[in-house]
């Protein structure tokens, strides 16, 4: 049996006699609160929830009633007070507690309802700084805490998807909630306080540009509990942040059943990178397969965009995620259901389109009602052994004014506007990294090899293994651009991309062999470009 402190046993069931409602959410509140008075359970309330009980014919005594203090501030200060506290923090069985509870007027408090004032929702909205500090509550975190910790005697309760469990456990038990639910409700309790102080503390820092503050917290919200994790033996969950940013976390499931773990990375991988792609200037795909692009295209419709990114690694894009940068039409989604393909994430889709994927019981179709922005600032988090390393999304951009040329012949037009896209498409691919490319399309892709040489040879071979599979005569990857996501340490990577046909070259440059590997372009007619900007991705 759980020991609250000074060795007193914390009791099993604990009847509710008197409940504290405080909620700026007020979803589900009223039938909570009557389902309380029909136990027999004595309401009070702050101002704000206390008149939209009285509203609905409920008798609610004013919080102010246990203090024999008025709300003052604005609200700021209303139950910071030991009438307040002091019930929810008193030990029942402890007779100096109860001494001075009864010397002091102070009422026990046996069940807290209370969620914070919205200030996760206040940041997304992009409230100034004023109406965001106003949105940090101060008594409802201490209220709660207060009442967690004191889980022996007193029920606690922050998400209005609980009040049905308690509602239940009183009917079952005479009036009374078990210690079980109790201790679960605690433990709910503080992981919302943390999760809220994170998205505080975290706002601070983002506001004030602090990088690298001393202490840094996060927290999420469960989004679900997934089957398991990148293998079966692991457990796993998805958590949100509450981040606005358009993408798997806050698409809408149309059709099909529960993502995966590696759905869901693969999905966002996907939509990543289809959206350094503007809809309004081309259509663009991107297939997916274990979190790296098997091909991406442009098209002057989705439906070559598709054909085009198939038509790179037509092998590799069985059972892979397909993301679209423009709504899905009925016309592509015919084409896409041809291949067995595991999820579909487009900012919208038509209605025959939706039609035709039904029938598909197995495919997963997510909107997202609009594409992320590349150059949004945001934070990623990776756990280490004893640590997190934690850093600004990868929103870089090169821009045409950007590129150096270094070599003896300069990129003519239609090598620039491949070498941006290609460019562009090895920020997504894990290092080392490269992408041939060619007419907007990519034609070749080696991802996450040890050497970069290996990478420029594995996506010539599979630039082979897709002319074979097209019925074509040569690789596309004659005649292409090749883009490195780092510099080449030496001439060799260079060197095989040239024997591959690639025309043209584009990568950061500043390897201690720069000279090395520009005098190897120049003597094979090669243009090169430096951007001076690299894309690891690990």
């Amino acid at each position: 049996m759980a020991v609250v402190s000074k060795h007193h046993p914390a009791p099993d069931l604990v009847r509710i006699r008197r409940a504290l409602l405080s909620v700026s959410d007020k979803s589900g509140l009223t039938d909570f609160a009557r389902g309380l008075a029909e136990a027999g359970v004595e309401l009070v309330s702050t101002d704000g929830t206390r008149r939209a009980l009285e509203q609905e014919g409920l008798a609610v005594r004013d919080v102010s009633e246990l203090t024999g203090f008025p709300e003052i501030m604005d609200g700021r200060v209303k139950t910071l007070h030991p009438g307040v506290h002091g019930g929810l923090l008193g030990i029942r069985d402890d007779d100096e507690h109860r001494a001075a509870m009864r010397a002091h007027g102070i009422a026990e408090i046996d069940l807290v309802a209370i969620n914070l004032y919205p200030f996760e929702a206040t940041v997304a909205s992009g409230a100034d700084s004023a109406t965001t500090v106003e949105n940090i509550d101060i008594g409802g975190p201490a209220m709660i805490r207060a009442s967690a910790k004191n889980h022996a005697y007193v029920t606690t309760l922050t998400d209005p998807e609980d009040y049905q469990r308690v509602l239940d456990a009183l009917a079952s038990h005479d009036g009374a909630v078990p210690l079980s639910l109790r201790q679960e409700l605690a433990a709910l309790a503080f992981a919302r306080t943390a999760a809220y102080d994170a998205a505080v503390s975290g706002w601070f820092a983002r506001d004030l540009s602090m990088p690298a503050p001393r202490h840094r917290a996060f927290g999420g919200r469960l989004g679900e509990v997934m089957r398991y994790g990148e293998n079966p033996h692991q457990q796993a969950a998805f958590y949100t942040n509450g981040d606005n940013r358009p993408g798997v976390a806050s698409a809408t499931l149309l059709q099909g059943k529960q993502l995966s773990y590696n759905n869901i990375n693969d999905t966002d991988a996907a939509f990543e990178l289809v959206s350094e792609f503007d809809p309004a200037s081309k259509a663009a795909c991107a297939i997916i397969k274990h979190a790296n692009p098997c091909g991406v295209a442009l098209g002057d419709t989705l439906t070559q965009a598709y054909h085009r990114a198939l038509a790179c690694d037509s092998t590799s894009a069985f059972g892979g995620i397909i993301a679209l940068n423009q709504p899905l039409d009925a016309t592509t989604a015919e084409e896409i259901v041809k291949l067995f393909t595991e999820v579909i994430i487009a900012p919208d889709v038509s209605e025959e389109a939706r039609a035709l994927l039904s029938a598909k019981k197995n495919l997963r179709l997510m909107i997202t009602g609009g594409l992320a922005d590349p150059r949004q600032p945001g934070m990623t988090v990776k756990s280490v052994s004893g640590g997190l390393l934690v850093q600004d999304r990868d929103n870089g951009h090169v821009a045409p004014g950007d590129l150096k040329v270094v070599t003896k012949r300069a990129p003519d037009a239609r090598e620039l506007a491949d070498m941006a896209f290609a460019f562009r498409v090895a920020k997504h691919v894990k290092s080392n990294a490269i992408v041939y490319a060619r007419d907007g399309a990519t034609v070749g892709i080696g991802a996450g090899q040890m050497s970069r040489v290996d990478s420029a040879r594995i996506a010539a071979r599979k630039a082979v293994d897709a002319a074979a599979a097209l019925g074509l005569d040569a690789p596309l990857t004659l005649g292409s651009v090749v883009a490195s996501d780092a510099f080449f340490p030496f001439a060799d990577g260079l060197l095989s991309a040239i024997e591959a046909g690639a025309t043209a070259v584009i990568q950061p440059g500043g390897s201690m062999r720069d000279q090395d590997v520009i005098d190897a372009a120049d003597e094979a007619g090669v243009a090169m470009v430096f951007t001076g900007m690299r894309h690891f991705r690990h």
